[in-house]
């Protein structure tokens, strides 16, 4: 056994990190499904230390204790980014497919828990197999799995990971051709209208000062949110993941700040620090990932993401599409509703990107699904997700 210390592996996951991102610059397969650097880069890792440990060569102990810190500072980033007035720009289009979002997360653990139990599977497996793994995507599955982990549910974060995974590549691979079927059977024109976007006022340069004062907003709402997380759960019983807390507070800060300090929030700074904790959280991951630990499981876990890709492309094209409004705009963010209901904003904007560039432009869709993908999903999504969790701990 050789035990990798804290040090050690932090410098590894930033190691990972950094070949996953100079690996998807090069690659094209993995550059235009949006797979993240740090998923590859860690993916790698995690592959090198099953074939040392499958081989008798040697087995790899790491120490992820830092893993908990990253996450919970990326999600506390998020919620630095959730301000109220990017709501009001979305209008009526906003809420509906907000709230179809929030249908998604709730269809989509009903039939992870539902298909998990047909497999003999733990019901909670089902769960990242669910809505933690496909809306929540690589990130939510690695914070949930550690939770339930935590509860006892061995390889929660290998399988959500894997099927989180294999949601991204789904997501990047239907959303073209969805729209496409669209647009030809309906006939679909772009309407050109005036351009209407939420510009951030007060962005300033990146300095050591302003640097510092970011960082002291995300260890107050971290602090402060996961103190309130420990009382909430203490005085409920409910399972609550650690950054939950810190990402309400961070809303809250953020929404209060916008009122009482105009311009000290810089979303620069906030989006790089959470980029790069982000990395390093899901490169660490990855990295733990213990692959022997899924080979017994992994035929169930592709038939339940087989289904969830199934059950969103019927409901994008028959339901989404026309309560859209069943034209051009509705038809980009059905391709953007592919991408993050099975993986990420990034692969939802990739799939709207590649969709305008053939067919022509959307700015509703462009402000629309970056602001659900981004904040408002985890409304609905995260109560949902913790509910379903508590229901079958």
């Amino acid at each position: 056994m050789l035990e990798v210390n804290q040090i050690t592996t932090l410098f590894i996951a930033v190691a990972m990190f950094l070949l996953g991102t100079f690996l998807v610059r090069k690659v094209g397969f993995l550059s235009r499904f949006c797979i993240p650097a740090p998923v590859v880069g860690g993916l790698i890792f995690a592959i090198i230390a099953t074939t040392l440990k499958a081989t008798g060569v040697v087995e790899i102990s790491l120490d992820t204790s830092l893993q908990s810190i990253f996450m919970i500072t990326f999600f506390t980033t998020i919620g630095l980014g959730a301000s109220f007035r990017l709501v009001r720009l979305g209008g009526k289009l906003l809420i509906i497919y907000w709230i179809a979002c929030g249908f998604l997360a709730l269809m989509q653990n009903v039939i992870g828990v539902s298909f998990a139990k047909l497999f003999g599977l733990e019901p909670l497996l089902g769960v990242m197999a669910g809505a933690v793994s496909m809306e929540g995507g690589h990130g939510a599955a690695a914070a949930y799995g550690e939770t339930l982990q935590g509860l006892g549910v061995d390889s929660a974060i290998s399988i959500g990971l894997a099927a989180a995974t294999l949601g991204l590549v789904a997501g990047g691979l239907i959303g073209g051709p969805v729209v496409q079927y669209l647009v030809k059977k309906f006939d679909l024109k772009p309407v050109e209208v005036p351009e209407e976007k939420y510009v951030e006022q007060y962005e300033h340069p990146v300095t050591e000062k302003s640097f510092m004062n970011q960082v002291f907003l995300i260890t107050f709402s971290m602090a402060v949110g996961t103190y309130l997380g420990e009382l909430f759960s203490n005085a409920t019983g409910f399972v609550l993941p650690g950054y939950v807390g810190a990402m309400f507070t961070a809303v809250i800060l953020r929404n209060v700040m916008d009122r009482v300090k105009p311009g000290f929030i810089n979303m620069k700074e906030i989006n790089l620090i959470g980029d790069i904790s982000l990395g390093i959280f899901l490169s660490m991951a990855l990295m733990s990932i213990k692959l022997w630990e899924v080979a017994g499981v992994a035929l169930p876990i592709v038939g339940i993401v087989f289904i969830q890709v199934v059950f969103i492309t019927v409901f994008a094209i028959f339901v989404l599409f026309r309560a859209l409004g069943k034209n051009y705009d509705a038809a980009v963010m059905v391709a953007g509703f592919l991408g993050h209901g099975l993986g990420a904003t990034p692969n939802a904007m990739a799939n709207m990107s590649a969709v305008v560039k053939k067919f022509g432009p959307s700015q509703k869709a462009f402000l629309i699904v970056p602001i659900v993908g981004a904040f408002l999903i985890d409304v609905f999504g995260m109560p949902i997700i913790i509910a379903t969790i508590n229901l079958f701990k």
